[in-house]
């Protein structure tokens, strides 16, 4: 599904990504850990195609598209979707008129307002959000949990087919981090075909998401790959005693 080639990309003067290779399958869940300023985040906007970076030499592709020149907005109508490390607030828009106006760039039909509301109804649900939270402003007023699991309720609405998980633990408190996580793990069931890309810190979250290759960043590449024990290893020994193996 993803495909990323010698991609070297840089912010202001700085090289944030070095050479960076990576082959992400249909249906597969890879996971990215590293210390911190190693290039995870970045990693994450430039496969969304922020502009604050420039890309110097490599592709990336996407069900065997090159997608490294398009812009945000046509990479999420192809089903990437980037849930951010720290969500924004956006006076002014609500939760239903961002959901409603993304579907229907989507699709080539306007969605029916009783299916669309149908599926808000039963998504808010699963999440454990207020009612009245797809009337509010998006995220304005709320917690760092309640702006993860909008993030969530925004998969579970647009349907990508490629998640890119940016740190979704940070800011949940365990209750919420089982029930985010039982959601996405819903939604992967519900969806076998879709890929999710997570990048964490800590092997926590992965207890919930077991993915299927973690590898090690460092330095703005990928310098080891394993199971799901390896993130385990990782906490144990720390970055640098890995490295050094």
């Amino acid at each position: 599904m993803l495909k990323i080639e010698d991609l070297t990309v840089k912010i202001e003067d700085r090289n944030i990504l070095d050479s960076f290779n990576i082959n992400i399958n249909n249906g597969e869940v890879h996971a990215i850990m590293g210390p911190n300023g190693t290039g995870k985040s970045t990693l994450s906007k430039v496969i969304m195609g922020s502009s604050d970076y420039e890309v110097l030499s490599g592709k990336i592709i996407f069900n065997d598209e090159d997608i490294t020149k398009l812009e945000v907005d046509e990479r999420s109508r192809k089903g990437i979707f980037l849930s951010m490390q720290n969500p924004i607030s956006i006076e002014g828009v609500t939760n239903s008129e961002f959901l409603r106006t993304a579907l229907n760039a989507r699709s080539e039909e306007t969605i029916r307002l009783f299916d669309f509301i149908k599926t808000v109804e039963s998504s808010i649900k699963d999440l454990d959000i207020k009612n009245d939270i797809i009337h509010k402003s998006i995220n304005d007023g709320s917690s760092g949990g309640e702006r993860k699991k909008n993030e969530v309720l925004q998969i579970k609405v647009l349907k990508p087919s490629f998640i890119i998980l940016d740190e979704v633990d940070s800011g949940l408190d365990v209750d919420s981090l089982r029930i985010v996580s039982e959601n996405i793990n819903k939604y992967k069931e519900e969806n076998k075909d879709t890929s999710i890309l997570i990048i964490t810190h800590y092997p926590r979250i992965l207890e919930y998401i077991k993915p299927d290759y973690v590898h090690m960043m460092v330095g703005g590449k990928i310098v080891k790959t394993g199971n799901y024990d390896f993130a385990f290893d990782i906490e144990k020994n720390g970055y640098n005693e890995v490295v050094s193996e």
